[in-house]
């Protein structure tokens, strides 16, 4: 087993020395004035999506903890594209995957689960996953990876690549090289985990601000300060909100929360596309309209500075849902209202 461990951990980082990193452009907004905004394009990863550096740790992760070998079957909870990721690296190293999500998950996320090999098992809402994943491992003898438990300590958030480091390193020679303010979404909270870390453990004069869909507990578990609320609902954004308080998510290192409504998310990657001519997934419309907000109070307050988001997958993969006027007026409502706030930036 040892051997067969130490050639899968081989096989995956030749993969990542095989990879570049992501690009981080800064968004020619007319009425930014002394606030610069900048997106880091996660969708460029092979498989799409800010997770494919969550998957890779989660496996490593595994792996040096001696939870996988040549026969065991992969089990994660995800409503998409940590799973895409998953099933990427179970392929690379011979393993059958399973992926347990919520029926309304996009289909072009399940299509891309297939074409690595994994398997979809639905339940009816994000609150039966975990459960269900720990039946199938235990049925199955598999092993459950749980990103929402894990996310967090998988990451080496001292450096090793990771977001934050990348972040912090691209933007040397920009004119306001210390960000005023990060701003992320969060799923697992592993994310936002290391960049909160991160940023306490290099000294950085930084703001990490944690934004929040609706039909999702961890804002007013941050306001509270209360880790055992739940909710009867899914968020419908995908990717993003939980409703219940993940073991990953970690209040302590984020200094603000921002409670973004969902017909504002998807108003902002339908600004966004018209700004730069690109399609993203609706969790970056949830950071891209918390780091306006940031942005507006900054020029409000004569503060100068710059801002960095992130650009969390493709919006190629949501064409049937966000970037489908039926669909969001039945599932969201209207969106103009939000669209309209939105172009006055322009």
């Amino acid at each position: 087993m040892r051997r067969w461990v130490a050639e899968a951990v081989r096989k995956i980082e030749a993969d990542y020395q095989r990879s570049a990193d992501t690009h981080l452009f800064k968004l020619a907004i007319p009425r930014l004035k002394n606030v610069d905004l900048y997106l880091k394009d996660e969708s460029t990863h092979p498989t799409g999506s800010l997770k494919h550096r969550l998957a890779r740790s989660l496996f490593l992760y595994a792996l040096c903890n001696g939870k996988l070998d040549e026969a065991t079957t992969v089990i994660e909870a995800s409503s998409g594209s940590t799973a895409v990721s998953e099933a990427y690296f179970a392929k690379m190293l011979g393993l059958p995957f399973v992926a347990v999500m919520p029926r309304s998950t996009a289909q072009s996320k399940i299509d891309e689960i297939a074409l690595y090999g994994g398997q979809c098992h639905f339940v009816e809402s994000a609150i039966q996953m975990h459960d269900t994943a720990t039946g199938l491992a235990q049925e199955t003898g598999g092993y459950f990876m749980d990103q929402f438990k894990y996310a967090e300590r998988a990451t080496d958030w001292r450096g090793n690549n990771n977001i934050a480091e990348s972040v912090f390193l691209q933007m040397q020679q920009e004119p306001h090289p210390v960000p005023h303010a990060l701003v992320m979404s969060a799923g697992t909270g592993g994310t936002s985990a290391t960049l909160g870390r991160y940023i306490r453990y290099k000294g950085y004069d930084t703001r990490l601000t944690v934004v929040d869909p609706e039909n999702s507990v961890f804002y007013d578990s941050f306001v509270q300060k209360d880790r055992t609320l739940t909710a009867d609902c899914s968020s419908r954004i995908e990717g993003i909100g939980r409703p219940r308080v993940e073991k990953s998510f970690q209040p302590d290192v984020i200094d603000d929360m921002i409670k973004v409504p969902d017909a504002a998310s998807i108003a902002a990657i339908h600004w966004l596309n018209k700004l730069i001519g690109r399609k993203a997934g609706a969790s970056t419309g949830t950071n891209l309209w918390g780091a306006l907000h940031i942005a507006e109070d900054m020029i409000n307050k004569s503060q100068s500075g710059s801002i960095v988001t992130l650009m969390c997958d493709s919006g190629e993969r949501y064409l049937e849902t966000y970037y489908n006027p039926e669909w969001v007026s039945t599932a969201v409502g209207d969106v103009q209202e939000h669209l309209d706030v939105l172009d006055r930036w322009l």
